[in-house]
């Protein structure tokens, strides 16, 4: 079959010849019809992961689309999203035209969304859902506060926090383009995530028009530290990320006197109801038209390029992939 095949850590995959899986016991065949390349492909491939060097040659990819060419469980031709453990433990991914996927990792798909769409939203928008619902507990009405909301993850957190109902939704984001996107996915305002804490939290007060009930944070750093800052009595600060660093400053005065709580979130520990559930809510509201993730589709062939583009930011949303 054709894959994009990493030879070794830090190296740009190539598009080439690479052995067809034959899938072990529980496990099934999936031909893939899109596959987006993911921040986390990148954090495995570069070999600096917490998860280790990852055993080389091996296809990338940790999620997908795809029909059922063999299974136990599922039908052939059954629709399905896949997630992978490509660049975590030793297997190949999505960015080919077959893969092998646990039977517990595929997910029936009812929903008529376009397989890119929902290729792009995937595990991203799943954690923007999760985040404000299992863990932010959202109620309608409540004030939200997207970081880095030209992402991904950002731009489905500031549409599905518009369709649970919050009752005003503030974006952030650094480039220009990046908060153009973020307006695109629904934001009431969006601001620029740009100088010093004390900026930032006037800034981030004045777009909210007061204090923040949930804020949504793949960023952390400086913009986490002045978010903090405006949560408003019994506020929740979830974080998913550290894009803009590892480190951030919170005050034990203000968290105490407003009840306030800073929480952590990953896709690792969701189970599968969660995630199925997930999944299903956003390709429901995807294919009604309600909940969209900037992306571009290419062919596979150009995965050496796409992933390079990737890497340096350079695209204007996610990247998906076609065999």
């Amino acid at each position: 079959m054709r894959a994009a095949v990493l030879q070794a850590p830090g190296q740009t995959p190539g598009y080439r010849e690479h052995p067809a899986p034959e899938p072990p016991p529980g496990h099934a065949l999936v031909r893939v019809t899109a596959a987006p390349i993911a921040p986390l492909d990148l954090l495995c491939a570069s070999g600096t992961s917490y998860f280790g060097r990852p055993a080389t040659p091996y296809v990338p990819g940790v999620q997908g689309v795809g029909v059922v060419e063999r299974s136990a469980v599922l039908p052939e031709g059954a629709r399905v999203f896949f997630a992978t453990r490509a660049g975590m433990a030793p297997g190949d991914g999505s960015l080919a035209e077959l893969c092998a996927v646990p039977e517990a990792d595929l997910v029936l798909l009812s929903a008529d969304v376009p397989d890119a769409e929902l290729a792009a939203l995937g595990m991203s928008g799943v954690a923007a859902w999760m985040c404000l619902t299992a863990r932010g507990r959202l109620r309608p009405g409540e004030r939200v506060l997207v970081l880095g909301a030209g992402g991904a993850v950002g731009q489905a957190a500031v549409g599905a926090a518009k369709l649970l109902g919050a009752g005003r939704v503030v974006a952030v984001a650094r480039s220009p383009e990046a908060r153009e996107r973020a307006r695109r996915a629904g934001a009431d305002e969006v601001v620029e995530l740009a100088g010093d804490v004390d900026e930032l939290t006037v800034r981030f007060r004045d777009a909210l028009g007061g204090d923040v009930d949930v804020v949504v944070d793949p960023v952390f750093g400086t913009a986490a530290t002045a978010a903090s800052r405006v949560l408003a009595t019994g506020g929740r600060l979830v974080n998913l990320g550290g894009s803009s660093g590892d480190l951030a400053e919170f005050s034990s005065a203000v968290l105490r006197g407003r009840a306030a709580d800073v929480l952590g979130y990953t896709n690792n520990v969701l189970t599968r109801d969660q995630r199925d559930g997930a999944l299903a809510a956003l390709a429901e509201h995807a294919a009604r038209g309600r909940l969209r993730v900037a992306h571009q589709v290419l062919p596979l062939a150009e995965v050496a390029d796409a992933w390079r583009r990737q890497a340096a930011g350079e695209t204007g949303g996610r990247l998906v992939l076609t065999p």
